[in-house]
């Protein structure tokens, strides 16, 4: 592989940790953001929806449109936008202007974040996707995880450091542009949203909402039963969630390379039911120790959940595939958003049952809705 294409497809996955790495950069900083800008922390905790809540809404429609103006030149429109929004956050001297830029981060990632999964498909040979996909979730995962350390540092100096390196990284990735061979997929017709709108894509993005919601959106139900049920304190429940994501980094290559063997739905399966009883034992288990491993092992069951619906949308054959992964991720962010609207309430009247819900849904309804792969449609034989 040609060095230039070695540093563009890289630069796919650095942009895989870069979306999550911005998304929650500022949750721990937000008693400084709070100081900087005359708010409480409360306030300043907005950020986090100002990023996220476009970020989800646009990314229904962003795979497709992205295609349709052309790969290469939405990702550099993107990251150059991203770049100028961190750097608003650098200067801003409102909350109001941070707020703006944070939205204008959300809205740059929903354009990025798609058609990255699209051209790392483009690129990578079907018999391998499984692995490579693993390594773009692990990276994804990471960005998740070490945002709120890095977010804690830069903090300690002064906390607009932070959007300067993402500023700087965003201009890079956007200069590196894209593997050469994705422009291949850009002829034909252009992408259209009824094709990424096709019932099999919905099903899969249901379980996405239902199986991410139910694992990768369950940390608050957890920290809640650590401080109930466990009496652990601020740090230690943050230490304890920390496995989640630590579990997923090391997990998602390996989850990948047994895609490659099993299949995408055989993934999602296992990761959905074995997700069901890691999810049952935490929320019984009642020890610290016991509740950690089953909480880390859950992160596990996440990445197969995961990569297994990207998998199986970016392994089809699919007329407007970065649509379709477009709206399958703007699902599961949005059953990660919707688990504390419909679990808190639960909890507080019975925590049992706020643990049993997800269970049901990730042991039942995950595996009816996963549809069969469709056969291969027969073709030429290739010279």
């Amino acid at each position: 592989m040609p060095t230039r294409d070695r540093f563009q497809r890289g630069a796919l996955y650095a942009g895989g940790f870069l979306g999550p790495f911005g998304g929650g950069v500022v949750s721990s900083m937000l008693p400084e953001l709070g100081d900087s800008f005359g708010v409480s922390p409360e306030q300043a905790a907005a950020s986090l929806t100002a990023y996220l809540l476009p970020f989800a809404a646009l990314m229904l429609v962003s795979g497709t449109y992205g295609s349709r103006w052309g790969g290469l030149r939405t990702v550099r429109v993107a990251y150059g936008v991203y770049a100028a929004a961190a750097a608003l956050s650098v200067l801003a001297p409102t909350f109001a202007l941070f707020q703006v830029s944070r939205v204008l981060q959300g809205c740059a990632n929903a354009f990025t974040t798609p058609l990255l999964l699209a051209a790392l498909a483009a690129v990578t040979p079907k018999a391998r996707l499984g692995r490579a996909l693993g390594v773009f979730g692990a990276l994804q995962a990471a960005g998740q995880t070490s945002a709120p350390l890095v977010g804690g540092v830069a903090a300690e100096v002064n906390w607009r450091l932070a959007f300067a390196v993402i500023a700087a990284v965003a201009l890079c990735l956007g200069a590196v542009g894209l593997p050469r061979t994705t422009a291949v997929t850009q002829a034909g017709a252009p992408a259209r949203l009824r094709d990424a709108l096709d019932p099999s894509v919905l099903r899969i993005g249901l379980v996405a909402l239902l199986g991410w919601g139910a694992l990768g959106g369950l940390g608050f139900l957890v920290a809640f039963r650590a401080e109930d049920a466990l009496g652990l304190d601020s740090a230690h429940r943050g230490l304890l969630l920390t496995g989640f994501g630590l579990a997923g980094i090391l997990a998602a290559r390996p989850v990948g390379v047994a895609i490659d063997r099993w299949g995408a739905r055989a993934a999602v399966i296992t990761g959905a039911v074995g997700g069901a009883v890691l999810v049952a034992a935490t929320g019984a288990l009642g020890t610290v120790g016991a509740v950690a491993v089953t909480w880390a092992l859950s992160g596990v069951a996440g990445q197969f959940v995961l990569v297994g619906v990207n998998s199986a949308i970016l392994g089809s054959e699919g007329a407007n595939r970065g649509g379709a992964v477009s709206v399958v991720q703007a699902m599961r962010f949005g059953g990660a958003a919707l688990a504390p609207l419909a679990l808190t309430p639960l909890y507080s009247v019975n925590p049992v049952a706020a643990f049993v819900l997800p269970t049901a849904m990730l042991a039942v309804a995950a595996p009816l809705l996963m549809p069969k792969p469709r056969p291969s449609r027969v073709t030429a034989a290739e010279p």
